[in-house]
């Protein structure tokens, strides 16, 4: 089944953790902590409540402040800043949005359309930041891997397409039974394959900011 076919087929509580899971690994580029999204997850885990008794809107409102820079305007255009490239800077531009964009309360339409939007911009992120690879036709390209065409694919997309499908094929078989969504089982298995993803677009930002300095 395809990536789009999965995401067609979640209900809210699996894209509301599949839409986080994607938000989360792109972290990195925000220059934010690995647990600045800990309490969204929790309040997936608990239902109504988060860490501390928050509701999901509030533990956004906290990753928000935490990242300030998030709702700043860029100071210089695309390309234009110290040492970054027009690619990497679309690429934190993608991430802020995916942040900025999340639903207050996630449920109905708002939170299929977030999910779907983190899935093709986390794509997206990771075709930016390959090496050697032009800024030009990223979206077509991502289009295509997500509706199961995916010959050619560079090894960083690759492995971003199939954390993807993982995450919604645990959610799909992690159900609690009673029709609200993934089990905290399987949030577990989504978070451990998230942090490792985190991991691996750490590593390119540092490599890429060693390679400018």
């Amino acid at each position: 089944m395809s990536l789009v076919e999965l995401i067609a087929q979640a209900d809210e509580r699996a894209l509301a953790a599949s839409g986080l899971a994607c938000l989360d690994r792109c972290v990195p580029l925000l220059g934010g902590d690995d647990e600045v999204l800990r309490p969204l997850w929790t309040s997936l885990a608990d239902g109504a409540d988060g860490a501390d008794g928050e509701t999901w809107g509030e533990c956004l409102e906290r990753a928000r402040a935490k990242l300030p820079a998030l709702f700043e305007e860029p100071g210089e255009e695309a390309g234009e800043g110290p040492g970054e490239g027009p690619g990497e800077d679309r690429a934190v531009r993608l991430a802020r949005q995916m942040l900025a964009t999340a639903p207050v309360v996630p449920a109905g339409t708002p939170v299929r359309e977030w999910a779907d939007a983190c899935s093709v911009a986390s794509l997206r992120i990771h075709r930016l930041l390959e090496v050697m690879v032009a800024a030009g036709g990223v979206d077509d390209d991502v289009d295509a891997r997500r509706e199961g065409r995916t010959e050619g694919m560079s090894p960083l997309v690759a492995a971003e397409l199939r954390r993807q499908i993982t995450v919604l094929e645990l959610l799909a078989g992690n159900g609690n039974g009673n029709g609200t969504g993934p089990a905290v089982g399987g949030l577990r298995q989504v978070l451990a394959v998230s942090t490792e993803g985190r991991r691996v677009l750490r590593a390119v930002v540092s490599r890429r900011a060693r390679g400018r300095s």
